[in-house]
């Protein structure tokens, strides 16, 4: 029996971290003296890495403010982070979405984020998740989304193939991403991108809810 490869994006697709995300990069731009994106903006760039996205949301910065923003970023992230209270909460269905399918005979689960390796341990631990995923790939191993370096590596770690291996991700770079890689490439629409933005990038479907995301997966569907 092939195995199987279900590779979930962190931030927008199991995790909603958006208000994180837009209080620690407002931080950030008012400690350099500049006018923080808007919200719209700021979760328009969730899944790249943290120097391609700040790089996206003023690309006329020298690169020093570039990457000097970015560590205010993960300063201002990490100190949010510390109030148990921020904890960023699971979408409805994701838990039992992921205990379900890591259940199933030669089906693996991964992870492609753009979040940091311990942001993603921190968030999967404090909800018992992390041990259901065989890989994680993250912003600290590979290339920025779109590359497909991320699900490569992933594909490499358990030893799928791009015809069995499927991306379920929010935004435009998880489809686009599955695309170069050969995967298949399955939209959530609770997330950060438009569910136009995804269909235009590539995904296959676009589910509006974890139990039509099961739907698919059991079908062979995306």
């Amino acid at each position: 029996m092939t195995l199987k490869l279900i590779i979930f994006d962190c931030d927008g697709t199991l995790v909603d971290s958006q208000h994180m995300i837009v209080a620690a990069m407002a931080n950030a731009f008012e400690a350099h003296a500049l006018m923080p994106p808007s919200r719209t903006d700021i979760l328009g760039i969730v899944g790249l890495s943290l120097p391609e996205a700040i790089f996206h949301l003023v690309p006329h910065e020298p690169d020093e403010t570039i990457l000097s923003i970015s560590e205010g970023y993960k300063t201002a992230f990490g100190e949010l982070r510390l109030d148990p209270a921020n904890l960023e909460p699971l979408y409805e269905g994701a838990k039992d979405a992921v205990h379900s399918l890591s259940g199933q005979d030669r089906v693996v689960l991964g992870i492609a984020t753009g979040k940091s390796r311990r942001g993603v341990d921190r968030v999967m631990t404090a909800y018992g998740l992390l041990e259901h995923f065989s890989t994680i790939q993250t912003a600290d191993d590979a290339p920025s989304k779109p590359h497909p370096g991320m699900i490569e590596q992933a594909m490499d770690a358990v030893g799928a193939t791009p015809e069995n291996t499927v991306m379920i991700g929010d935004t435009s770079f998880d489809m686009e991403m599955a695309r170069r890689a050969g995967a298949r490439a399955l939209g959530v629409s609770w997330g950060y991108h438009p569910e136009s933005d995804l269909v235009e990038a590539g995904a296959d479907h676009v589910a509006q809810d974890f139990g039509e995301l099961m739907d698919c997966l059991q079908r062979g569907e995306t």
